[in-house]
């Protein structure tokens, strides 16, 4: 803690594939038990579907078409359902203990939410949150949002598209709902908006509504 804040370390891991991200959050993750700083890990992952905790899995058939579109498929322990991450998507995964923060997670996810709102603003897009989780420019998704949470130590995150290829989300139903799309910051402002760009708004946003201080680590 500086001044009553929370410390949060920015990592910064550039393109890494997913399993690699898992592995690192889980790095991160096991570092609580040992009382260290909580952590902001930063990347774009390599393409990759992945689905969320269902009561019924995704039929094989589904998977084995995405995988021979040259994606990775994988399971996950995050809430939400089937999404799509890939190059131009900002995802970061913060590992937090809530206990330092507040300890619910409803109020963790608005949180997210209202980062992610608040990074479009400063950019010039008008983002919304709706009844479905993640953030929103009309009925397009711009930022999807799955987290788990276990004896209030966060993981997984957002993702936030930035000039990322959207056609990569046609070939499934984007979180599972029905007759919505997605965007990106670069679809919406007609220009090119890069994941280096956006990060400096992430920081800056996530700094203001979490109430801490952050890091860079080399």
């Amino acid at each position: 803690m500086q001044g009553g804040r929370p410390v949060v370390d920015v990592v910064r891991l550039g393109l890494v594939s997913y399993q690699e991200g898992l592995r690192l959050q889980q790095v991160y993750v096991n570092r609580h038990k040992s009382g260290l700083a909580h952590a902001l890990l930063l990347c774009e992952h390599l393409p990759v579907y992945t689905t969320g905790i269902r009561h019924k899995p995704y039929p094989a058939s589904l998977l084995d078409q995405l995988v021979l579109l040259g994606a990775d498929v994988h399971r996950t322990n995050r809430g939400g359902l089937i999404t799509f991450h890939g190059p131009g998507q900002l995802v970061c995964y913060p590992v937090l203990n809530l206990s330092s923060f507040k300890k619910s997670v409803r109020w963790y996810v608005g949180q997210l939410e209202k980062t992610v709102v608040s990074i479009c603003s400063r950019l010039g897009v008008q983002a919304s949150t709706s009844p479905y989780t993640g953030v929103w420019v009309g009925d397009n998704k711009i930022c999807a949002i799955g987290i788990h949470c276990g004896r209030y130590i966060t993981s997984h995150g957002l993702a936030l598209n930035c000039n990322t290829d959207l056609s990569w989300f046609g070939h499934i139903v984007p979180c599972g709902i029905e007759g919505k799309g997605v965007t990106s910051l670069s679809q919406e402002l007609k220009r090119d908006v890069d994941v280096e760009e956006v990060v400096p708004h992430l920081l800056q946003a996530f700094r203001d509504h979490f109430t801490c201080q952050l890091t860079e680590t080399s």
